[in-house]
């Protein structure tokens, strides 16, 4: 128990390690979230009621991203730590946490209520394709959710308490708490108050992800007030510090606005599948990209800083490196296996086997993406290492609104001309079902992406690598073991599907757990035949011991 509490509380210098780690406390928070998604297929399943349901968290997702995130826990700690005296909260401390209390509360609340008047209006952007009846109950659930962004903001508020005094066991329970109580929602409130009783859960979530931080950050000696003598300097410089990635988040939402906007005028469940897919891939984003991103950041921010540009490139190319190495396997493996996933996971009550084909169809297309969205999530941060914020956030812009026109395009293409249709039909083996549109919106979503990565690689390799070999030996290594990788699991699958057979929950589940297993041992033959840099350094993080390091835990939106 002394080595599990010293994990919490201390603070990593390697990046594989904190990695490693972040992705275990991920972990548990995506392993609760498949369930979350589990119990809605179950219980609801892909159809006109779920897409409502998930077309309605788009406004409130885009008020917390555009508002909350200009008060970031990354931003606000620096602030903090400057005015505070070793671990006391001084009195400065104090009075800046309550000016940015003060401020965040009164225009979230206030975007919020004009937000929840506007909505009537609003839901024509959100869902044009819906009859007014659907319409209706968009707006009935967007208003009740319209409470999250303010919770959830409160919660990253004092989250950043939590963590400028290292409570980071408490810290981590935020996310467990937030997608166990949208099950209690799917389980319970569901039966009784219909789809209104899944927004109740997830009110219920952000409470309790705001709960748990506001207790910690009290007995840490925070006790919010309201401030009537604003220092605005503070709060300004807060702002244009968090404004460019702010606006660069605010763009991503507004392309999956775009496109659910676009799937409201498809087959009804068309919301569903997309989302399903999308949840499902983000799953790996989280634990690999994301966590490697957020544990390199700090040292990044270290060397640049100091003026050590050598060790800054060796970090940036390792952690690259590393997520190229996790994310390529991945892909080939969610590709092969993209059925058994889906059915293993969803795979339940109201959830129809033609859903489990076009969500898993729509997992594939995504996941060809997975290592782009990991790099960007890296790369975007070495230039925030370096000050510099407006490159990616004009990178970003320009992938945003590719994605949307390549959403109208291909859906375009996809209706016009049958050659189109029926190659992608016969390439993931969905021809003889409805609603396989909805494939072209994972499909325009993953090649923005590939584009957001392929303008950040050239600009990363010319502002930082200059003419030194940057990550393509790792890239074509990492390649060519996913192949085998895949080619294994897919032969793994014809020789156990006759054996297993594909009716019940345990026969599914180990043909692809034994295919995928013997996939990834024969690229680990393969890497080592290589002789992997990647792959001895994993060796080695996992002869160190864990609780002889320090922890650095990444902010909450990334949890």
């Amino acid at each position: 128990m002394e080595k599990i509490f010293k994990i919490f509380n201390k603070e990593y210098t390697n990046i594989n390690q904190a990695a490693i780690l972040l992705g275990s406390l991920t972990l548990l928070s995506q392993i609760l979230a498949l369930f979350r998604d589990r119990f809605i297929a179950h219980f609801v399943g892909p159809g006109a009621e779920l897409d409502a349901y998930y077309a309605a968290f788009r406004i409130p997702d885009l008020i917390f991203i555009s508002i909350a995130s200009l008060a970031s826990i990354t931003v606000l700690i620096p602030f903090i730590t400057a005015k505070m005296k070793g671990e006391n909260v001084t009195p400065e401390a104090k009075k800046f946490l309550n000016d940015v209390f003060s401020v965040f509360f009164v225009s979230m609340t206030f975007v919020s209520i004009i937000v929840f008047f506007l909505m009537p209006y609003l839901v024509h952007f959100i869902a044009p394709g819906f009859a007014p009846i659907m319409q209706g109950k968009v707006i009935m659930l967007s208003r009740i959710m319209l409470l999250s962004p303010i919770l959830m903001g409160l919660s990253n508020l004092f989250g950043t308490i939590t963590q400028v005094f290292r409570k980071f066991f408490i810290y981590s329970l935020s996310p467990v708490f937030y997608n166990v109580s949208i099950i209690f929602g799917i389980v319970f409130l569901y039966p009784i108050f219909g789809i209104k009783g899944m927004a109740f859960g997830v009110i219920l979530g952000a409470f309790m992800h705001f709960l748990i931080q506001a207790i910690s950050s009290y007995f840490c000696g925070f006790k919010p007030k309201f401030s009537f003598s604003i220092n605005f300097k503070d709060i300004k410089n807060v702002v244009i510090i968090s404004l460019p990635r702010t606006l660069g988040l605010s763009f991503n939402s507004l392309a999956l606005i775009a496109i659910i906007a676009f799937a409201s005028f498809l087959k009804s469940g068309s919301i569903s599948v997309f989302n399903f897919s999308f949840n499902l891939q983000s799953v790996p984003l989280n634990i690999i990209g994301i966590s490697y991103a957020v544990a390199a950041f700090p040292t990044l921010v270290k060397s640049f800083s100091s003026g050590k540009i050598d060790e800054f490139k060796n970090h940036l190319k390792g952690a690259a490196r590393q997520i190229i190495f996790w994310s390529l396997p991945i892909t080939f493996l969610f590709i092969v296996l993209r059925a058994q996933i889906v059915r293993v996971i969803l795979g339940s009550g109201s959830f129809s086997w033609d859903n489990t084909r076009l969500v898993a169809a729509s997992l594939a297309v995504f996941s060809i993406s997975i290592m782009a969205q990991g790099l960007i999530a890296l790369f975007a941060r070495a230039y925030y290492a370096g000050g510099n914020t407006r490159k990616p956030l004009l990178i970003n812009f320009i992938s945003s609104f590719s994605i949307v026109l390549f959403s109208f395009f291909f859906l375009y293409i996809f209706k016009n001309f049958p050659f189109f249709k029926y190659f992608i039909e016969s390439l993931f083996k969905v021809s003889n079902i409805e609603g396989t549109d909805i494939l072209m919106l994972p499909l325009a979503y993953s090649l923005g992406t590939i584009i957001n990565l392929g303008l950040l690689w050239y600009f990363v390799k010319k502002d930082f690598m200059q003419k030194e070999q940057f990550i393509f030996k790792a890239f074509f290594q990492s390649l060519g073991a996913s192949f085998f990788i895949g080619t294994v699991a897919y032969i793994g699958l014809n020789i156990f599907s006759p054996i297993f057979g594909t009716t019940t929950f345990l026969g599914i589940f180990l043909q692809g757990f034994i295919s995928g297993i013997l996939g990834i041992f024969a690229g680990i033959i393969v890497l080592y035949l290589f002789k992997n840099e990647e792959l001895k350094d994993l060796i080695g993080v996992f002869k160190t011991k864990f609780w002889k390091v320090k922890v650095i835990v990444p902010s909450q939106e990334e949890l």
